[in-house]
């Protein structure tokens, strides 16, 4: 069983990556991490997986994985989700999880992305307020 990573750790961590990358992948990844606790400071910042990632607030919102030619959020619960603005471009055929899969050069639609975010919080944060049947 892996060993949960304090918050102060994971963010370690995270920098650490973006350093590590030192490309365009770095710089999207922390642009990414940026709009994230932008769209809700509450959310917390996870290290799972061997090295990923993961945004979390009510459970997990999204992770943060970086490929050779992607970066790559893949939201948890992103199937139930409503998107407007069509940011899903990734693993849309599974019943729960959604992506969105950032190109070099790519533009992020931040005012869409934290909508989707806080709406990935709010679905989160409703399942955790549900009475448990008995």
């Amino acid at each position: 069983m892996e060993k949960p990573v304090s918050a102060e750790s994971a963010s370690a961590s995270i920098d650490e990556k973006i350093r590590e990358l030192g490309d365009w992948r770095g710089k999207t990844l922390a642009k990414v991490r940026d709009i994230i606790r932008e769209a809700d400071p509450e959310i917390v910042e996870e290290w799972k997986w061997m090295g990923t990632p993961v945004w979390s607030r009510g459970g997990i919102i999204c992770t943060g994985e970086t490929y050779k030619n992607v970066v790559k959020m893949t939201f948890a619960k992103g199937a139930a989700l409503e998107d407007p603005s069509g940011l899903f471009n990734s693993s849309l055929e599974g019943n729960t999880r959604r992506a969105i899969d950032v190109h070099e050069g790519d533009a992020i639609d931040e005012a869409a992305l934290k909508d989707l975010i806080r709406a990935a919080v709010a679905l989160n944060l409703m399942g955790k307020s549900k009475p448990k049947p008995r």
